[in-house]
């Protein structure tokens, strides 16, 4: 291991210990648990709508049904600054979801996921690298609103966006994950490695399979790194055409 991989290990891990440290500061019990994400427990959540039944088989909140709990988010300081929510979009249905870092500025203007140069650059993943439609997946971010000047997602701010990405994912039950860069990969594997380390290492995330990867606008600067997200994806490819 590099010097370089263990300051940024280093780094990480003094990040998510801030991340933790203020789950207590605003009420919210840190519980371990192994359960699967298709089973019946209860999300870690300040919201009643965002918590499926405790009984198995109840029903769980439709994305309209989240969104309209999420409402105009004023749960932490983005809200001063943004525009616009972004959601997230497509198949509420998806085999595929995609989960990026934060909102950038076009995305802030419109209200949508990837819509930007990096946007246009996902399309073509999707489109010319996996054969699907863009519209047939599912795409959101681990924070649903832009940081001031793109700066990178704070502990406090995904916190609390934490249980609307989790119910997203439990409404969709997609086949597979793909997390789009540091903050998404981090997020979905619960784990303090740098990006550099996990790229490309299939992961769960409660059963469901995950494909940590480049971000596009990691690929805008590093034209090269494409050839790492083209074999990614064949794995991706792969996973979602197993019977």
């Amino acid at each position: 291991m590099s010097d370089d991989d263990r300051a940024e290990i280093a780094a990480d891990l003094c990040e998510r210990a801030r991340y933790y440290a203020t789950f207590a500061a605003i009420g919210v019990p840190v519980v371990k648990t192994e359960a699967p994400l298709p089973g019946a427990e209860a999300l870690t959540t300040r919201s009643a709508l965002v918590t499926p039944g405790v009984i198995a088989g109840a029903s769980l909140p439709s994305l309209a049904e989240i969104r309209e709990e999420l409402g105009d988010c004023r749960r932490c300081k983005l809200s001063g600054s943004r525009k616009n929510i972004v959601f997230g979009q497509g198949n509420p249905n998806a085999r595929l979801m995609f989960v990026g870092e934060a909102p950038g500025s076009d995305e802030d203007e419109q209200g949508l996921a990837f819509v930007g140069r990096a946007g246009q650059l996902l399309t073509d993943i999707i489109e010319k690298g996996l054969k699907i439609p863009r519209p047939e997946v599912f795409i959101a971010n681990v924070i649903k609103c832009r940081p001031p000047q793109n700066r990178n997602p704070e502990p406090d701010e995904i916190t609390s966006c934490e249980p609307f990405l989790e119910a997203q994912i439990r409404a969709i039950r997609p086949r597979v994950l793909v997390g789009l860069g540091k903050f998404a990969a981090q997020w979905l594997l619960k784990t303090a490695e740098p990006i550099s380390r996990i790229r490309g290492r299939l992961a769960d995330y409660g059963g469901i399979p995950v494909m940590p990867t480049w971000h596009p606008a990691y690929l805008l600067r590093n034209p090269a790194a494409k050839r790492d997200v083209w074999e990614d994806m064949k794995i991706v490819r792969g996973l979602l055409d197993r019977p």
